[in-house]
């Protein structure tokens, strides 16, 4: 049937605005045409919000140790005060940069600022885990923070690629796998921290493990964010219009 003279028409009902090899164009297209959920793109929401949660509260189980084992600190009693500018760091970098990966998100995509996010996340988690000093610590935290610019596209993606009666659903899921993330992380990071400590029939007193008892939490959530950075290379595309 034809529209009704002076009826609203929309958008992508009009000739000329379906630009071919748009990726905002094609997934407008989908979302008219297929009605149920996209479990696809809401995989990679839950995987990729996991993967920027866990890194951010990690490291507090096992922080006063790290810390005292630096030996910044003069005093048992300061030991806190030296701590809270490590565990403070990541979100000070973030609060800095996270406008800024924002329009990034919007000039070139939503999917190269997440692909970046992430590598940033396995790069600087694993150097986190690596310090032997106290300002290694708190640079590779802060540029953690800095570079890791998920969650402000993640929610936009999870807008963009679903019909507007599951955005509720889409927002949901990103807040469900942030908080699971934040409870996953200090579990992680409290059973793995010291592993030589800990496990001595597994982890050598002389093993790389022993060196640097912190380590092997962040290199378990590295690793982990190197699988979903691989697992990125198939997201659908998404580039704002």
């Amino acid at each position: 049937m034809e529209e009704e003279a002076g009826a609203e028409v929309p958008l992508l009902k009009i000739k000329g605005d379906y630009h071919q090899g748009c990726p905002g164009c094609a997934y407008d297209r989908k979302k008219e045409v297929y009605r149920g959920l996209p479990y696809k793109e809401f995989l990679y929401l839950w995987m990729i919000c996991l993967t920027a949660a866990l890194p951010i509260s990690s490291l507090f189980p096992f922080l006063y140790f790290m810390i005292r084992d630096l030996h910044v600190a003069k005093r048992t009693e300061d030991i806190g005060f030296y701590a809270g500018f490590v565990g403070a760091s990541f979100m000070f970098g973030r609060c800095l940069t996270s406008t800024i990966w924002g329009i990034a998100a919007d000039r070139i995509g939503r999917k190269p600022v997440v692909v970046f996010g992430i590598f940033a996340v396995v790069i600087f988690n694993t150097l986190f885990g690596l310090s032997f000093t106290y300002w290694m610590a708190i640079a590779t935290r802060f540029l953690l923070g800095a570079l890791n610019g998920l969650l402000g596209p993640i929610k936009a993606y999870a807008i963009e690629v679903c019909r507007p009666e599951h955005e509720a659903l889409a927002l949901s899921l990103v807040s469900t796998a942030w908080g699971i993330g934040l409870i996953i992380g200090p579990a992680i990071g409290g059973y793995l921290s010291q592993p030589a400590e800990k496990f001595p029939n597994v982890f050598s007193p002389d093993s790389l493990f022993a060196r640097f008892p912190y380590f092997l939490p962040c290199l378990c959530i590295s690793v982990f964010a190197a699988v979903v950075l691989i697992g990125c290379i198939w997201m659908p595309l998404w580039r704002a219009i």
